[in-house]
């Protein structure tokens, strides 16, 4: 399937798109290459844009923008990252499966993490401009994926989900902060 349907699919009719996703036989290297690696460049590309190009206003006028130089060690270590999360997610996620009456099964598992986090990369557009960023709370829409999806391609029970995906949501809470910790590191 092409990246601009399954995006519209998984966006606009998420219950529909989670039952062509569980048929496919999509391995995790191909939604890497086809998928993952472009629409995980969004945040970190418009982040570095953003912060080193355009730079945050200052209430007296002007701006304040990040050097280049730290602005791409950012966005390298942020996007190197978010590629390394998606695969923990998907293994929490499967280990999680036998706990909530699910079917373990990697290769489920890594596609419900990388369509999940489809929302989250796509509103990474608005660190073009710095002041836009709050509207990165439509990334949340992702948990909804993630809750539809999990019954779907884990086979959990529907009346299960609910605490399934709260456990992984806390999990890449945990993921989101280590980042963020390691992230902080490689640009002070």
């Amino acid at each position: 399937m092409n990246i601009t349907e399954r995006i519209k699919g998984i966006l606009l009719k998420p219950k529909e798109e989670w039952q062509t996703i569980a048929g496919e036989t999509t391995s995790i290297a191909e939604l890497y290459k086809n998928y993952i690696i472009l629409l995980a460049a969004i945040g970190p590309v418009a982040s570095f844009i953003g912060m080193s190009l355009v730079g945050v206003g200052l209430p007296g006028g002007g701006a304040y923008r990040v050097s280049i130089t730290t602005g791409i060690i950012s966005a390298v270590v942020q996007y190197v990252l978010t590629l390394v999360s998606v695969y923990i997610l998907a293994f929490i996620i499967d280990a999680l499966a036998p706990t909530f009456s699910g079917e373990k099964n990697l290769n489920q598992a890594f596609k419900l993490a990388a369509y999940s986090y489809v929302p989250g990369w796509l509103v990474g557009v608005f660190a073009l401009i710095p002041a836009l960023r709050i509207l990165g709370i439509l990334g949340l829409y992702g948990l909804y994926l993630l809750y539809l999806g999990l019954p779907v391609l884990m086979k959990s029970p529907k009346e299960k989900s609910t605490g399934y995906t709260v456990a992984v949501i806390i999990a890449a809470i945990i993921i989101f902060v280590v980042i963020g910790a390691i992230s902080r590191v490689f640009i002070s």
